[in-house]
């Protein structure tokens, strides 16, 4: 059985030297590397532990997961694995769980183009001190990027090069954080190999992800940190020489709110959850930069779909254990084409190939087929998604680039985002023509909403990024380059103690899946949290027996 990593919420301690806040890719780089730094560390996540096997596979257990919040409206439970953000111009999609989006996401690896990089919207430091690079290097050593040997034999690849013909660029396999053969990763933790299952979106049942809570979470409690779940943070309060976390019960149910006192807060509760404490926190009366809340983008994102064609795409998870036995479906994304354009960088993008989860196979139809009814028993429904033609049926995600126009504002104490006519930025033109190219390319017919009906035709995002972005002062940002809190609105003073490690920081669009540029960046600040506090840290492999005894 596996350990837990969480602990019961009455073992937290009244004060540590450093409360992390969320544990996705920069949480859990914080924690391993504070924890790993001699520090005293306690993890707070508002999602619930989801141990390797218990991720939903059945429509009944996926619908639990959904959370839907937007505007009044409000349903599910509030540790729904999937957390929509229903907006007035766009939509987000969030992760929820200990380990927080790399439970989730399509774990595509991949490091931007340098001249994301070189853009003014980024303090100089990030790129001369030279820690960028080691950064980068960290966060592949833990979470281990790779391309599969096998990718070009999968049918949903070959459907992806025929669909590139237009551009005159064939596809590539995609390094993914997977596990493609057995091992031990470097937290100690053993790790099965991929099965090829296409689940990846909807949870790792078999263990081969390298997610957060696979990698850098095992790594934190190895060395000491303590993990408390199913608690959500209000705001964050000065007191004295240190900072105040003020929480409660994500269900609201029972509980009156409590408290944990640090030295040091590092707030890495997700784009939109570090901005909302921060917007909450300066309600409360702490200085912050007036920038707080802008420069949101959503990474240039579409999820599309193309039907009718003449390739057989096998794109459709089965799960683990399979529910179809039939052609091997692969990662979520094996193969991408890559579109750089050499003369302006927001114009490039990389289309990649992904699969719907194995849980959402019987909802296929409804969106898919024409007047959203099928008869028959669910038996021969779920046969035809696998074999009649929904097995043809394509799924794109692009990633590109946007102006990062977007600000997020508190609604009734929680983050909403403001960013009018977004939909007519030029981006979702030019993805719209590139899709539609491809789709035709095989015959299919480019389906840009298929749940227009009951979210709209709004852009939707699944990398939200900004709202506390660097800069080299808080006129321009409200982070410096090492993730230290500006305070008040002028000059390059900052909150001692208090960071922002996530993809809040990235102060505008990246062009690629987010996870491995938000952990480098992490791994960069703690770095220069070592440095700047005499404190050293090792970055050696957990040797499993090592973890045993631990």
């Amino acid at each position: 059985m596996q350990q837990l990593l969480s602990l019961p919420q009455e073992v937290m301690k009244a004060a540590y030297d450093v409360v992390v806040v969320g544990s996705g890719y920069g949480g859990g780089v914080s924690a391993s590397r504070l924890s790993r730094a001699g520090q005293s560390v306690c993890v707070i996540e508002r999602g619930r532990e989801v141990p390797t096997g218990s991720f939903p596979d059945r429509f009944p257990e996926l619908r639990r997961e959904l959370q839907l919040n937007g505007g009044k409206m409000r349903s599910g439970s509030r540790m729904g694995l999937f957390d929509f953000r229903l907006g007035a111009d766009i939509h987000v999609l969030v992760g929820c769980g200990l380990g927080g989006g790399s439970l989730i996401n399509a774990a595509v690896g991949l490091r931007p183009d340098a001249r994301v990089f070189a853009d003014e919207a980024w303090p100089e430091a990030v790129v001369k001190d030279g820690l960028l690079d080691l950064g980068f290097e960290r966060a592949q050593e833990m979470l281990r990027p790779s391309r599969s040997t096998k990718a070009p034999e999968l049918a949903k690849y070959r459907a992806l090069k025929v669909a590139s013909t237009p551009f005159g660029q064939e596809p590539v396999a995609a390094p993914v954080v997977v596990s493609f053969e057995e091992t031990v990763n470097p937290a100690g933790v053993k790790q099965r190999a991929c099965t090829l299952c296409g689940d990846c979106c909807s949870g790792c049942n078999v263990g081969a992800k390298n997610t957060v809570a696979m990698t850098y979470l095992p790594d934190a409690k190895a060395h000491g940190a303590e993990m408390f779940t199913e608690l959500s943070v209000s705001h964050v309060e000065k007191r004295g020489g240190g900072w105040r976390v003020h929480f409660a019960p994500t269900d609201g149910k029972d509980g009156e709110a409590r408290f944990v006192d640090a030295k040091t807060i590092v707030l890495a509760a997700g784009t939109l959850g570090s901005t909302e404490i921060l917007l909450r926190s300066r309600d409360q009366g702490l200085e912050l930069s007036d920038r707080l809340g802008h420069s949101f983008s959503a990474n240039g994102d579409i999820i599309a779909f193309a039907l009718g064609g003449r390739e057989h795409v096998n794109a459709v998870g089965v799960g683990e254990p399979p529910k179809f036995t039939g052609e091997t479906v692969g990662a979520c994304v094996a193969g991408q084409i890559e579109l750089p354009d050499e003369e302006t960088l927001d114009n490039s993008m990389i289309i990649q190939e992904g699969v719907m989860p194995s849980a959402l196979a019987p909802l296929l139809p409804v969106f898919f087929v024409a007047g959203g009814r099928i008869l028959g028993a669910a038996k021969s429904l779920i046969k035809g998604v696998y074999e009649g033609p929904l097995s043809r049926l394509h799924t794109f995600f692009v990633v590109s680039h946007d102006d990062a126009k977007g600000q997020i504002k508190l609604d009734k104490g929680q983050a909403q985002i403001h960013w009018p006519n977004v939909g007519e930025q030029p981006v979702y033109k030019r993805v719209d023509e590139a899709l539609t190219k491809a789709a035709e390319a095989v015959g299919a017919r480019y389906i840009k909403s298929p749940m227009a009906a009951t979210m709209g035709t709004k852009p939707a995002t699944a990398h939200p990024l900004g709202g506390c972005g660097m800069g080299d002062d808080a006129a321009s940002g409200v982070v410096n380059h090492k993730c230290q809190v500006f305070a008040g609105v002028q000059g390059e003073d900052i909150h001692a103690g208090l960071y922002v490690c996530d993809g809040a920081v990235i102060p505008r669009s990246i062009g690629v899946n987010p996870l491995l540029t938000i952990t480098a960046l992490t791994e960069r600040a703690m770095v220069h949290f070592a440095r700047d506090h005499n404190l050293g840290f090792d970055t050696e492999p957990i040797r499993e027996a090592e973890r045993a005894s631990a």
